[in-house]
């Protein structure tokens, strides 16, 4: 049975619970300098988390980004976690259909993600060859990049992912 939940802009006081997904959803990856950078630049940035009982227990990020070369509004959706209590309840995928919701209202066409194609899938990801990620990934992670295009009749590009400042670290492109 779902948890019941509600989906928000995540606000400063949040921070403390977000920080704490992170280790346990990435524990090879240390995520929390890029949340917080992110988090630092609400201009660059779409913040969600999922809240029960006025407890934040998920977080997505939806980063806004343009492709070398065209016109597109795009956006890298990531890093996402849930407190590890509140996994296979939900909401997850609660907060990754309202990021693409916001991001489809705000005029966003197409959103890339890197991550695994059995979960991305389910919201209609699928693997992306047009666009390229920001850096080199590994050949075992070629399934792993994934695009969504989020309106009907979106023009078609090719190029390079754009991220901002907070993304252009090979590192976080690496296993």
């Amino acid at each position: 049975m779902p948890t019941p939940h509600s989906i928000r802009e995540s606000q400063p006081g949040d921070l403390t619970a977000i920080e704490s997904f992170y280790p346990d959803a990435f524990p090879e990856e240390d995520l929390i300098p890029l949340v917080r950078e992110l988090l630092a630049d609400p201009a660059v940035a779409l913040s969600l988390v999922a809240d029960v009982n006025g407890q934040a227990v998920g977080h997505v990020i939806f980063t806004q980004c343009g492709v070398s070369g065209s016109t597109v509004n795009a956006a890298l959706l990531g890093p996402l976690a849930v407190a590890p209590a509140h996994q296979g309840k939900g909401i997850g995928s609660a907060i990754v259909q309202e990021g693409l919701r916001h991001q489809r209202d705000a005029g966003v066409e197409l959103v890339c993600v890197l991550g695994d194609p059995a979960y991305y899938g389910r919201f209609g990801f699928i693997r992306e060859s047009s666009v390229a990620p920001p850096y080199p990934l590994p050949t075992e992670w070629d399934s792993a990049w994934q695009s969504q295009t989020l309106v009907d009749n979106a023009p078609s590009c090719s190029g390079k992912l754009s991220v901002p400042p907070q993304w252009q670290k090979p590192a976080l492109w690496l296993p």
